[in-house]
């Protein structure tokens, strides 16, 4: 009786804060973010414009969050699937070797689903602002 007393209190006690480590585990996996990696910048002659080559990767279940950018973006999926949601379009489903592009001032998320996924980005940008900002 007196095992039983500690098991029942034990669970009692530890259950929620398993839960809340359950909770924050699952949070942590829903925050999961899109990491860009800045592999070249480019001058374009004669302009305030500059070109920037960014490696895209996103892990499984990642979403970029609703943002633009201060010029157009031409992707080209390298591996896995992706989906990119522009604002007054429908959802489009990517897959490697398709291709997107993002219309200046844009708003748009993007994000994976079971798989991680890869992209390269080229970005023809105002020089000296940020690659993205978010947007509500």
């Amino acid at each position: 009786m007196k095992t039983h007393a500690i098991v029942l209190f034990s669970f009692l006690a530890l259950g929620p804060a398993c839960a809340d480590a359950a909770d924050q585990t699952g949070a942590r996996a829903e925050q999961a973010s899109v990491k860009r990696t800045v592999l070249r910048r480019t001058p374009v002659p004669n302009s305030n414009y500059e070109v920037v080559l960014v490696l895209v990767e996103a892990p499984a279940h990642a979403s970029a969050g609703r943002h633009t950018h201060p010029g157009t973006v031409v992707g080209y999926v390298v591996e896995g699937e992706y989906t990119i949601l522009i604002d007054g379009q429908p959802p489009r489903q990517l897959k490697t070797g398709d291709s997107l592009e993002v219309p200046q001032g844009a708003v748009h998320d993007e994000r994976t689903a079971g798989k991680p996924a890869k992209l390269l980005a080229v970005f023809t940008v105002e020089k000296g602002k940020p690659l993205t900002t978010p947007a509500p």
